[in-house]
């Protein structure tokens, strides 16, 4: 006796095809697993055994061959439980194979028989949508995830309620109304927060309005975490593709917000300086997304930056110039989105003092030396915007607050919308002001064109339908600063 169920294994962030076959043959009871699966996936044998004792269902004395096709594909996780305890069942006649036909299924199973959820399920059902596989069996909390790729879900909660459904008993089970999308998130911080640091304040738009990489260097205390933290604030909302696209990637993670389906807001990560090379931009035997992907959209904040590992801080250097992460493996190749956009902090020397009136710097030259070849000049390039943050003064911190996030939101807004549908071209004086600038001050030709993509970010924030020479002058006043370079 033979049959089989559909689900999805994930490959990166792509889902292949699998088909779960289940043979029972007459001999010694026994239940073998086969398909290249992993120590998750073979421990779905005690699983399946007991969810299906738990469902009322009968566990058939038979010699159990569950094969996973493509025996070649390497399957991974608990995802595996429901399509295999169905194949079973439909094997042994318990449900009928030409309705489980119809369906793909995905979910954990525990032993008492519910069904749990499992990363990954917009993801499998983009696949099994592509499969030609209008509805998918998975647990209810996954319904709203599923309900995203266009596939209708059908929710269940036990094995026993998949048996009913497949053999025509029960209707199919209706979505759980408290895993809707939630109308409202958690707000990111507020720029009204901040008092003073003009400047940073307008770097942080630049940034916002054309998409740059920044850095914020100064003395400790000066606010540079405080503004990288609410850049995410000023940030348009994402369109509806790119919140497919952030929630895909999230979905394999694992990592939704409670009661947040979808992620309608630009991701912000995080990272401590502890954080390998493969956890910052992707990799492991899986191979998993990294903070690079789950930032994609949205910002990555490498926060006291020359704290990293070096290793670690040259890997962005392809993701910074391609927006994506190519990972190699001897199995094969995965691809990760990776366009974000990277706010570094750091101080300007080892002891902190350095650009500071009130301290006095106690490096010695060796490990200001040491300090700054933390720092490649290749990775420096990268940022479109550095910026050095002083200490505010005492008037400054307690003054009125600054300008909110939703005021300079809307320029933002204005500003990518201008950029989109008309870029603003260099006047002949402006183009006369670069090219000066590329022979007398060190500029790349990487840097050439960030500093023209800065400029014409800043006309677009000023509503100007020309890069005029001030928006030039203002986009090199950005580039590396003299406290810097010595540093």
């Amino acid at each position: 006796m033979l049959a089989r169920a559909v689900t999805h294994a994930l490959v990166g962030l792509d889902p292949r095809r699998v088909e779960v076959e289940a043979h029972l043959q007459r001999g010694v009871p026994a239940f073998a697993i086969v398909g290249l699966a992993d120590r998750a996936c073979q421990e779905a044998k005690e699983r399946v055994r007991s969810g299906i004792s738990s469902a009322e269902a009968e566990w058939p004395s038979r010699r159990i061959t569950v094969n996973l096709a493509p025996a070649g594909l390497k399957k991974e996780g608990s995802g595996f439980d429901l399509p295999i305890a169905l194949a079973i069942l439909a094997a042994s006649h318990q449900v009928p194979p030409e309705r489980l036909a119809g369906h793909a299924a995905l979910g954990e199973l525990a032993l008492d028989g519910r069904v749990r959820p499992v990363a990954g399920a917009l993801a499998v059902a983009e696949g099994a949508r592509r499969s030609g596989y209008p509805r998918l069996l998975c647990a209810a909390d996954s319904a709203h995830e599923v309900a995203l790729a266009g596939v209708e879900p059908v929710p269940v909660r036990h094995l026993a309620e998949v048996v009913a459904y497949l053999r025509g008993e029960i209707p199919a089970p209706e979505p759980p109304a408290n895993g809707a999308p939630a109308a409202s998130a958690q707000r990111p911080p507020d720029l009204a927060d901040v008092r003073g640091n003009e400047r940073a304040r307008r770097a942080l738009e630049l940034a916002a309005a054309g998409r740059h990489n920044l850095l914020l260097a100064g003395p400790p205390g000066t606010g540079k975490t405080m503004l990288g933290r609410r850049l995410p604030g000023i940030l348009p909302p994402l369109t509806d593709e790119e919140v497919l696209e952030v929630t895909r990637i999230h979905s394999v993670a694992g990592l939704f917000p409670p009661g947040r389906p979808v992620i309608t807001s630009p991701p912000f990560r995080s990272p401590h300086h502890s954080a390998s090379a493969p956890s910052v931009v992707g990799g492991g035997p899986g191979p998993r997304p990294g903070e690079v992907t789950l930032a994609h959209r949205g910002v990555l904040l490498l926060d006291e930056l020359p704290e990293f590992p070096r290793p670690v801080l040259e890997a962005l250097r392809q993701p910074l110039e391609d927006g994506v992460v190519s990972i190699a493996r001897v199995g094969g190749r995965s691809l990760f989105p990776a366009r974000f956009q990277l706010v570094g902090t750091m101080n300007l020397c080892p002891c902190g003092g350095r650009g500071d009136p009130g301290a006095e710097c106690s490096c010695s030259p060796q490990r200001l030396a040491a300090f700054r070849d933390k720092l490649s000049r290749a990775l420096l390039d990268r940022f479109d915007l550095v910026v050095t943050v002083p200490r505010p003064r005492s008037a400054e911190l307690g003054g009125a607050a600054g300008e909110a996030s939703d005021a300079v939101r809307a320029r933002v807004v204005a500003a990518r919308d201008l950029l989109a549908s008309a870029p603003p071209e260099r006047t002949r004086e402006a183009d006369d002001l670069l090219a000066r600038a590329v022979d007398r001050l060190p500029l790349s030709a990487r840097g050439r064109e960030r500093v023209s993509r800065v400029a014409r970010s800043a006309a677009a924030l000023a509503g100007c339908e020309r890069v005029l020479p001030e928006h030039v002058a203002e986009a090199l006043a950005y580039r590396h600063p003299r406290e810097l370079a010595v540093a």
